[in-house]
């Protein structure tokens, strides 16, 4: 019972690192229809960012709980700025274009920032260090769940809740829900479509990069391929839920890492990737649009 328990919370925590991904996906995809292949290189920056300011930090003599704050900072904002950038350069140029030619461009800005951070860094594994202290009550469950993890589990927690609120009751919000329901419009009503779309992408590089400092501070360990792989899992996981459902984000990412989590535990770890993906062809047969999203879902 012990492994059981074991398995599913590291599933649980595998999982909540998708999931910080697969809502930058789904936001994107609900509001312009565009699946942003260049998120997971979004991720990858705010680790390499937030591994950056760490070291920095440490070696002027910053405490622990100072580096995190800090490090947590200046990854999102330096992600932020490039997911406004990619935005800015390879989607917006081609917001009428045939829906091909922004797909190819999110590809072609993957492959570039891959390569920029390839020859900026080194092709080597990158030791990162633990930001996340040890707290004192975890001691008596230390051996189940640490502190890293369960910082992964309450941040993602919060982070979906505050991100729903956002989207169900401010203005900002309602803003993003009109645009994805009818850009034309929401022009004609006033709204400044240009911008949410904008917003957008900030926010789902803000929590790309929140994704990239908590998933590097856990495992220990970065290179400049993190991103391709997290972003494909994070990808199928929003694929998973229902893309454009930001429950269903959550909820397939969840269910993503839960399912590799117990084929790594109790089958081998060898046949993990094997188990993920033949879960989302299932799904893909019996439920096309995902599990929470709506089969009459059209993109606007």
């Amino acid at each position: 019972m012990e492994y059981f328990l074991e398995l599913f919370l590291a599933g649980l925590i595998r999982g909540s690192i998708y999931a910080l991904i697969a809502l930058g996906y789904t936001m994107v995809y609900g509001i312009i229809g565009l699946i942003n292949f260049a998120h997971g290189e979004i991720y990858m920056i705010g680790a390499f960012t937030a591994l950056i300011i760490a070291n920095v930090l440490t070696l002027h003599g910053f405490g622990q709980i100072s580096v995190l704050i800090l490090a947590s900072i200046g990854a999102v904002i330096y992600s932020s700025a490039y997911g406004l950038t990619v935005e800015q350069l390879a989607y917006k140029p081609l917001r009428h274009a045939p829906r091909l030619s922004p797909l190819i461009s999110a590809i072609g800005m993957s492959i570039f920032l891959q390569n920029y951070v390839l020859l900026a860094q080194t092709s080597d594994f990158l030791p990162f260090p633990c930001l996340i202290p040890d707290f004192e009550f975890m001691a008596p469950v230390a051996h189940v769940i640490d502190s890293s993890a369960l910082v992964i589990l309450v941040t993602t927690s919060v982070i979906m809740v505050l991100l729903t609120l956002l989207i169900k009751f401010t203005r900002i919000g309602k803003a993003m829900r009109a645009t994805a329901q009818d850009r034309t419009m929401a022009l004609l009503v006033g709204i400044n479509v240009n911008r949410i779309i904008s917003v957008t992408f900030v926010t789902g590089s803000a929590l790309a990069a929140v994704g990239g400092l908590l998933i590097a501070s856990h495992v220990g360990q970065i290179n400049f391929h993190i991103g391709f792989i997290a972003g494909i899992k994070a990808f199928t996981a929003a694929v998973l839920g229902g893309i454009g459902s930001i429950p269903g984000a959550v909820l397939g990412s969840l269910i993503l890492g839960c399912t590799e989590s117990f084929a790594t535990g109790y089958v081998s770890s060898d046949y993990e990737d094997v188990f993920a993906f033949t879960l989302l062809v299932l799904i893909l047969i019996f439920r096309p649009a995902g599990i929470l999203g709506r089969k009459d879902a059209q993109k606007v």
